[in-house]
């Protein structure tokens, strides 16, 4: 099983390169380099609570993850991030970038996981759409048959489930002409209209069109702003943490709650992009500048990150390479912050074969066992904890893996 990632990384079809996660990485270790050179400077600029011992760890693992595994799945953007292009552009962009990729898997050189955002399924864009699908496929087939891992496609702009499921009978089609393994390419949502979240008789819709993608729905993803734009919400308040989204998270949740339909919050869109350029002719005023800028677009970034995190939205979007240190330092900090209360609660409960236990004022029973259980699993996944840190819940290797804690517990009571 193709484990998820903590983000979505999106850039421009145009510009997607066989090595363009490492590229990135080497962008963002850049950033960390010249704007939080130490653990110090990371724990004052993001304003993180860890204590200084943690957050060396954390500026630790947040290099090495730029210098090994920048990228953990990357979107060729066909839509917002392509922009307004000729047919004969796009075409090109298409093919070239079918190419790229196959010369990726070669190499070895592509994320874990890949996929492509087409464009609407609407009667403006939705035949470009579909070709820039076909043609993609059809020039990574004419070079191996073997798809990337976790690839996908994502559909943006849905606003009825026949959108859904005209996609889904293209791939099948695809697939079959083409050679391709059959069902193998995914299809993730983008839920950013209000006609995706809630359906004209109050019914909520998402539901509805994960079941039209036909068993091939893997993930599905919160459109922040457009959601916000679609119900006239001004453009200064359009961020992340306006109500609405908060309420989109919980209907998502709720609706998909238990069919192993993965969850995605959105991206920040103020980026940490420095006004002055040239850093070698710089003035000492337009270097503060650019420090305070690119500091105060990763303290938001990093915010809104924890957010999604705190309310089990373990993936969310990043739009620029400087965005990756504060990706993984929010990601790192959120599991190594709670490691040593959760260790304690976790493997005092177990230890107590299950019975409700007081660790200190925490009230633990089953179902914060579960929630316990879901910590140490996600930050393994994320690579935030490594396997010995992990270890200090009580629980083994192989019931770390397990998703539920009831089926822990009652194979240790045998």
């Amino acid at each position: 099983m193709i484990k998820q990632p903590v983000h979505t990384v999106a850039g421009g079809a145009h510009l997607f390169r066989r090595d363009t996660a490492a590229k990135l990485g080497r962008i963002a270790g850049r950033y960390l380099d010249r704007y939080a050179p130490d653990p110090a400077a990371l724990r004052e600029t993001l304003g993180t609570r860890v204590p200084p011992g943690t957050a060396e760890a954390v500026h630790r693992r947040v290099r090495v993850k730029l210098e090994r595994e920048p990228v953990e799945c990357f979107l060729i953007d066909f839509e917002d991030g392509f922009g307004t292009r000729s047919e004969a552009e796009e075409d090109d962009a298409a093919a070239t970038a079918a190419r790229e990729v196959a010369a990726g898997v070669a190499a070895g050189s592509l994320p874990p996981s890949l996929g492509i955002r087409i464009k609407s399924l609407d009667e403006v864009t939705g035949e470009r759409a579909l070709r820039t699908l076909e043609l993609f496929l059809a020039a990574y087939a004419r070079t191996r048959r073997d798809l990337p891992d976790g690839f996908t496609v994502l559909l943006p702009k849905i606003i009825a489930a026949a959108q859904v499921e005209r996609l889904s009978e293209v791939l099948t089609r695809l697939e079959t002409t083409l050679g391709l393994p059959e069902e193998e390419v995914a299809i993730d949502l983008m839920i950013e209209t209000p006609q995706s979240l809630v359906a004209p008789d109050g019914r909520i819709a998402v539901p509805e069109l994960v079941a039209a993608a036909g068993g091939r729905c893997r993930t599905v993803h919160l459109g922040a702003y457009d959601l916000t734009g679609a119900v006239a919400v001004a453009a200064e308040d359009q961020t992340l943490g306006h109500p609405l989204c908060d309420v989109a998270r919980q209907l998502l949740q709720l609706s998909l709650a238990g069919t192993g339909v993965r969850l995605s919050d959105g991206a920040t869109n103020v980026l940490p992009v420095e006004p002055h350029r040239g850093e070698t002719a710089l003035s000492p005023a337009e270097r503060a500048e650019n420090m305070a800028v690119v500091h105060r677009a990763w303290r938001l970034h990093y915010s809104d990150v924890r957010r999604s995190l705190s309310q089990g939205f373990y993936q969310s979007w990043d739009l620029h390479p400087a965005q990756l240190v504060s990706r993984f330092a929010a990601v790192f900090s959120f599991f190594l912050e709670g490691l040593d209360a959760a260790a304690s609660r976790l493997d005092r409960f177990v230890t107590a074969a299950g019975q409700a236990v007081l660790t200190g004022s925490v009230f633990d029973d089953e179902a914060s066992g579960q929630g316990l259980l879901n910590f140490f699993h996600r930050g393994l996944a994320s690579g935030a904890l490594t396997p010995e840190e992990a270890a200090r819940s009580g629980l083994t290797a192989a019931e770390l893996e397990t998703r539920s804690f009831r089926a822990i517990l009652e194979r240790r009571r045998g």
